[in-house]
């Protein structure tokens, strides 16, 4: 029985040192993973969303461009 509860303690503590282990993984791996979100400076980098009429005004010129080039570039 002395045996067991020798093993029982000595698993406890294996389970303890892993445990460390795996917070000092998690926050290793925290840090390497919040570096591709920010710039050079550091600063965190933002989301920039477009509104819907530059969406449209973006769409426009892209259509205009087209027409120009199929235009130009029309077989005879």
């Amino acid at each position: 029985m002395s045996h067991l509860n020798a093993l029982i303690v000595r698993l406890q503590s294996e389970k303890s040192k892993l445990e460390g282990q795996l917070k000092q993984l998690t926050a290793a791996l925290d840090a390497l993973g919040s570096l591709g979100k920010t710039t050079p400076s550091g600063r965190p980098v933002s989301r920039h969303r477009l509104s819907a009429s530059a969406r449209r005004r973006i769409a426009a010129a892209q259509r205009a461009r087209w027409a120009k080039w199929k235009k130009e570039n029309r077989r005879t």
